[in-house]
């Protein structure tokens, strides 16, 4: 089990409880951003709004882009996990939408992944269907992936070194969709050359949670891919 140090911290957007070393902070966490400067935006930055400030029309700073905006167009407070606030801020009109994206990954998804799923390993094909099954699961720190009764003949897959993840089909349903059957993920050892391992949904009473399993990986990769460009 993972011992990461908190702490408690005070910015002008308010109180946040981070990691105490930012090396083991959870890599779907963002940076708070810089506030624009009051004295450069005279206007509501919202489009279609343009409202001016004045000493009745006060601005406020969205907590998650930093824009400043009127009143109506900043309204909301949401929590908002990838930054650790601990109380909800204020969040304009389009980060609140895509702050419920992301926190449905953060209650919801996240979970899963840490919970792990059973599968059936393979680092090349073909995968035998019936061969010996592990739990793979997502760290405490969100920072690697690592398997639980393999820890000692497998390395983790730290989550900054996948380069890409590939969902395993076979067949179609009776709808003609294609049926998911695992995951293929491509990462990078510290060498840097490149390794790729299957993971097949184990045939066990419960495969259920390793299908929400590798649901819930491709979110955390679309997630890391989004946070990077």
């Amino acid at each position: 089990m993972e011992a990461t140090d908190k702490m408690l911290v005070r910015s002008k957007s308010g109180l946040r409880i981070i990691a105490a070393n930012a090396d083991n902070a959870s890599p779907f966490l963002l940076q708070e951003p810089e506030w624009v400067p009051d004295n450069t935006c005279s206007h509501c930055m919202a489009p279609n709004c343009n409202t001016k400030f004045d000493f009745m029309k006060r601005r406020h700073h969205c907590r998650r882009c930093g824009q400043c905006f009127c009143n109506s167009c900043c309204e909301t407070k949401m929590s908002l996990p990838r930054m650790c606030f601990v109380d909800p801020v204020r969040v304009c009109g389009n980060c609140a939408e895509v702050t419920k994206r992301e926190n449905e990954f953060f209650d919801k998804h996240l979970k899963v992944l840490i919970t792990g799923g059973q599968f059936v390993v393979a680092d090349s094909e073909p995968i035998d269907d019936n061969g010996p099954s592990l739990v793979c699961k997502l760290s405490s720190s969100h920072r690697y992936i690592f398997f639980e009764e393999d820890m000692s003949k497998r390395e983790n897959i730290y989550l900054d070194k996948i380069e890409s993840v590939q969902i395993l089909t076979s067949g179609t349903d009776p709808q003609g969709n294609m049926m998911g059957t695992g995951i293929a993920i491509k990462y990078r050892l510290d060498t840097g050359e490149e390794e790729m391992i299957k993971l097949q949904v184990a045939q066990v009473p419960n495969r259920k949670q390793a299908m929400l399993w590798v649901s819930a990986m491709q979110k955390a990769t679309k997630l890391l891919y989004e946070k990077q460009n």
